[in-house]
């Protein structure tokens, strides 16, 4: 049964930010430490910044001789079942490291050549060079290094959904990168029949299908190969006669595979030894191909159009005013993460700023690589690391005092652009003046949206699912607001 169920959220994975598993067994996917690399989020900036610190630190001490100290670090990599991804059949049961398996991969990276030349740099690089490792270890390595991180979204994502915790259980160990330390601690966990659950953040999970020895292999080593046999005109370059006259020119890739350049880990290390640019090629190609996964791609069989067209039907049916607050609250931030996907992810509910002393109904993390929210940072200069929403469920008009409570809330840091969410205005020209006085007055940009917005970019997903309505609405709004 998958969290949505057992907890009866009345949401699917669709409106759902984080992978909605069933914890009775494991789903295939995976933690891929080059995706957190090149995501701008938060959640995906600190991870990164927390595995890059372990794997610096490990090697660190491998290449100072100190390995005992790493051998240590190392045997807490093993066993993370808490978030159910992987492969394994029937229960989850950590398909990872175990300490008989731990000791021989370690000892495979202190003895590989890669490490020993310093090639391997990050921690993805050892699913191409060190044997034992793959796509799963290197994503449980991932979950328990980041364990911190997926502690506090499990919680915020709780907290949104009314999930409830157990308070003062063990988190398990999570590295400490300022202290460099492994630590462990207890907090408010949310546990499943005994077991501790960790959840992730859709936007991060993949198939673990491009950062692979096999694809760098393939596509660049024996592309490589084949480039300098027509160069040198080697002795794996073929040549024919046409008809025509023209002399037909290849080379197999075939041929040098089965000849000289195996698929093997080992191969692979001496070429990339000799020809380290086309690895930092590889990095490249695989940081811009692998690409969020759709919900379909997560959850198989869904029918997209038909959730679409529920969250549609639904909000005119909820009341306005303080009886229909709560179900508004919950509906538009259902939409908001079927529209804004995956440009937008990790909502936090109610996040008190301030010491407490004020509150931001929505808080999204800026992940946008493109587009209207990119574009904001990019090209209007507006710190957007994170994007404010207020839901207003009035039945009357809204003004200069929610605009002045949103602004209000407003900082450098936590960003300066907001969306103002409200059932309807009945002089929409008038609400853009004062969104425009608050803009022009420095105090943050301020993007008003009503339900017949968010009915005109649910029926355009629901005619298109590729397409970015959102830039088209949002940014007629945006030069409405900055220009006029």
């Amino acid at each position: 049964m998958k969290i949505s169920e057992r907890f009866q959220l009345g949401k699917g994975q669709v409106e759902l930010d984080f992978v909605d598993i069933d914890p009775g067994r494991d789903t295939p996917l995976y933690l891929t430490p080059h995706i957190l690399g090149y995501r701008n989020d938060a959640f995906s900036v600190e991870a990164h910044r927390t595995v890059e610190s372990f794997f610096r630190f490990f090697l660190d001490l491998i290449r100072a001789g100190e390995l005992d100290q790493a051998r240590e670090l190392f045997e807490y990599l093993h066993e993370p079942n808490e978030t159910c991804l992987g492969i394994s059949k029937g229960n989850p049961n950590g398909r990872g490291i175990g300490r008989q398996q731990a000791q021989q991969i370690f000892d495979s990276i202190i003895e590989s050549r890669a490490v020993q030349t310093g090639m391997v740099e990050h921690l993805e690089d050892c699913r191409i060079f060190i044997h034992g490792i793959d796509k799963d270890k290197v994503s449980d390595m991932t979950t328990n290094i980041i364990r911190g991180s997926l502690v506090k979204y499990t919680q915020q994502q709780c907290f949104l959904h009314r999930i409830p915790l157990r308070p003062n259980t063990a988190t398990g160990p999570c590295w400490d990168r300022a202290n460099c330390r492994w630590e462990e601690s207890h907090d408010d966990m949310l546990v499943i029949d005994g077991a501790p659950i960790l959840l992730v953040p859709k936007g991060i999970v993949s198939f673990a299908k491009s950062f692979g020895m096999g694809k760098y292999h393939q596509h660049f080593v024996l592309d490589f190969l084949k480039r300098e046999q027509l160069r040198t005109n080697g002795p794996f370059v073929r040549r024919r006669q046409l008809r025509n006259g023209r002399e037909k020119v290849w080379v197999s890739k075939d041929e040098i595979k089965r000849a000289e350049a195996p698929a093997d880990k080992d191969f692979v290390t001496g070429f990339t030894i000799r020809h380290r640019d086309v690895f930092g090629g590889f990095r490249e190609w695989a940081a811009k191909s692998e690409k969020p996964l759709k919900d379909e791609q997560i959850q198989p069989g869904l029918d997209f159009v038909a959730v679409l067209t529920l969250l549609r039907e639904s909000l005119p049916r909820i009341p306005t005013g303080n009886d229909g607050a709560t179900a508004y609250h919950r509906l538009v931030t259902g939409i908001l993460e079927a529209i804004f996907y995956p440009m937008l992810m990790s909502p936090y509910v109610e996040r008190e700023i301030h010491d407490g002393r004020k509150r931001i109904d929505i808080v999204f993390d800026n992940a946008a690589d493109g587009g209207i929210f990119s574009r904001l940072h990019r090209i209007h200069h507006l710190p957007c690391q994170y994007i404010a929403v207020e839901c207003k469920n009035y039945g009357r008009e809204v003004g200069n005092p929610e605009l002045d409570q949103l602004s209000g809330r407003f900082s450098p840091n936590r960003g300066q652009v907001g969306l103002l969410l409200c059932r309807s205005v009945a002089d929409m020209g008038l609400l853009i003046n004062r969104c425009r006085d608050t803009y022009a007055d420095n105090r943050g940009l301020i993007i008003p949206i009503v339900d017949e917005d968010l009915i005109r970019l649910l029926e355009e997903k629901i005619a298109d699912e590729a397409a970015r309505p959102e830039d088209a609405l949002l940014g007629d709004r945006l030069r409405d607001i900055i220009l006029r």
